[in-house]
């Protein structure tokens, strides 16, 4: 009898927290609120780069990994595993640059105005079983945060551990399955939706990242653009003082 009472508890407080959400964010829940956002043509040159940068690593990523699943389906078992390994190193690559602009958000959030509503993450969208378990224990916990800002950074928070969890099993199958010689169809499979879900998680960042610009005052964008310039000076796409040409005087 217990564990019913119980349930119930808890479908109430989820339909409480529905309710809640309806009147303060007048009908607009996780799945609908704001997305790609406009910005002016100065925070666009402060997006760009970085934007670009995190993109073209993705795609490198991609297509390395998707040569591995070639060579692999021609039986060319060394040369696959060779450059999951490529791709491996990648990822790392691409995680360090998402974290660092994450942790960059995390430093001026203190000086944010109302950060735009961002997108909840949704479980279908997911492919791997630990992230789509992931992303619906956040649907639930996000029922209960109303306000912008405090929802802006449990999305941060969910964005990078999201990224550390995908990061740690794609090494963790490469290099005790792969890197032993093994490589049954699962595993490779499993290699292909974590890197899916990877993908997934970059492009939040990004719209994350744009979502946030949009709130930091016009004293706060050349720190910004410094800090952000650091994270790409080495990147593949680097262009010498990317931020320099921004003009930020009124």
């Amino acid at each position: 009898m217990s564990w019913v009472i119980g349930a119930a508890g808890v479908v109430f407080l989820l339909i409480f927290g529905s309710v809640l959400r309806q009147l303060f964010f007048g009908g607009a829940t996780g799945g609908t609120s704001c997305g790609w956002v406009r910005l002016t043509a100065e925070r666009e040159c402060i997006y760009q780069p970085i934007a670009l940068e995190i993109e073209t690593q993705a795609s490198i990523l991609g297509v390395s990994l998707n040569d591995a699943l070639e060579e692999r389906d021609l039986g060319k078992q060394e040369i696959a595993r060779c450059l999951v390994g490529l791709a491996d190193c990648e990822w790392v690559r691409l995680a360090q640059l998402a974290s660092g602009l994450l942790n960059a958000l995390g430093k001026y959030m203190p000086t944010a105005r109302v950060v735009v509503p961002v997108r909840n993450i949704a479980a279908h969208h997911f492919k791997s079983p630990a992230m789509v378990d992931y992303a619906r224990m956040h649907e639930v916990l996000d029922q209960f945060v109303f306000r912008y800002k405090l929802r802006f950074q449990l999305h941060m928070r969910v964005l990078r551990r999201a990224m550390e969890a995908l990061t740690v099993e794609f090494g963790q199958t490469y290099r005790s399955v792969l890197g032993a010689g093994g490589g049954a169809d699962g595993v490779w499979k499993h290699l292909d939706l974590c890197f899916h879900d990877f993908d997934l998680i970059t492009k939040e960042v990004l719209l994350a990242f744009r979502a946030f610009l949009t709130s930091l005052p016009d004293e706060e964008l050349q720190a910004l653009a410094t800090d952000l310039n650091a994270l790409i000076v080495r990147g593949v796409r680097t262009t010498p003082r990317a931020f320099a040409r921004v003009n930020f005087s009124r």
